[in-house]
């Protein structure tokens, strides 16, 4: 499973496994899974989805500006705002 954390300037919002997230780089929409390699990229406004199994139906949260970071401890997502 990925670890992932969802954080605003605020607070931690979420902190979580999920099987895949899909992630709304400015460079178009990315996948990450557990084993990614790692990199950051800026992130566009747009909703994130959380796949908790494979073949599952995503969980949409909508993103406004920021960050993703994948490294040795998962998904980081530092976005502006969240809502949903």
């Amino acid at each position: 499973m990925l670890k992932f954390e969802l954080v605003t300037p605020e607070k931690l919002v979420r902190s979580d496994e999920a099987h895949m997230v899909v992630v709304p780089g400015v460079e178009g929409q990315f996948g990450v899974m557990e084993g990614h390699a790692p990199f950051m990229t800026t992130l566009k406004d747009g909703a994130i989805d959380i796949y908790k199994t494979p073949g599952g139906e995503p969980e949409s949260v909508q993103v406004s500006g920021g960050f993703a970071e994948v490294g040795d401890n998962g998904l980081t997502i530092l976005a502006e705002s969240v809502e949903g």
